[in-house]
């Protein structure tokens, strides 16, 4: 179980508190909502996105941070979009 627990309440925030406190985005796993795929949702790794001001970039593609579902730290929920 981890002990990271983030002040941020935006999933960019989030994921700015983790690559400044120096961790790894390679620990995270990160579910997005992508029209299409099963349940509308993919999970890739947090190495693999590139955050930015308004998007992240994941694959070369650019994606509003309003699609993340969730981030997971070392398997453990950090962060989950209310429903």
């Amino acid at each position: 179980m981890t002990q990271f627990r983030p002040k941020g309440r935006h999933p960019k925030q989030i994921l700015n508190e983790i690559k400044w406190r120096g961790l790894s985005l390679d620990e995270c796993e990160i579910d997005i909502l992508h029209r299409g795929a099963p349940n509308d949702t993919i999970t890739v790794k947090g190495g693999d996105v590139v955050p930015g001001k308004s998007f992240f970039s994941y694959g070369g593609t650019m994606i509003p941070y309003h699609r993340i579902l969730r981030i997971k730290y070392l398997g453990d929920t950090i962060w989950s979009r209310s429903k």
